[in-house]
């Protein structure tokens, strides 16, 4: 969902790339919120965090505890580092509405974090 919003809002500043540290696949449930949204993310992937890009970046944000707790190390000590403390929606149980309404919450949640990301670069 990071991806997705960072393409829309902040291509224009950034090349956006996104990684964990493992390949999940793109949760059909962020697939379907985020389209409730107009934002496509239906053909990007699930990627590992890529060492070369990763080595290259001038900025790093992180989403969850799991992924600043376990992030590898970044080589060039001028990157800024955000982390936007959210839940993972893939890990929250519940019946089939709770769940969607998690993942709605998230999206909007980062879609707001994005959107406070690109004030601040423009």
């Amino acid at each position: 969902m990071a991806e997705g919003y960072g393409r829309k809002f902040l291509g224009q500043y950034a090349n956006v790339f996104s990684g964990g540290i493992l390949a999940h696949g793109v949760n059909p449930k962020a697939i379907a919120v985020m389209q409730e949204d107009g934002v496509d993310i239906a053909s990007q992937t699930s990627k590992v965090i890529d060492p070369k890009i990763l080595a290259n970046v001038d900025l790093v944000v992180t989403l969850c505890g799991d992924a600043r707790d376990t992030c590898p190390s970044i080589p060039n000590q001028n990157v800024k580092k955000y982390h936007w403390d959210l839940i993972d929606p893939a890990k929250v149980t519940g019946n089939s509405e709770q769940i969607l309404n998690t993942f709605r919450s998230v999206r909007d949640e980062i879609k707001q974090q994005v959107l406070n990301l690109k004030n601040e670069l423009s």
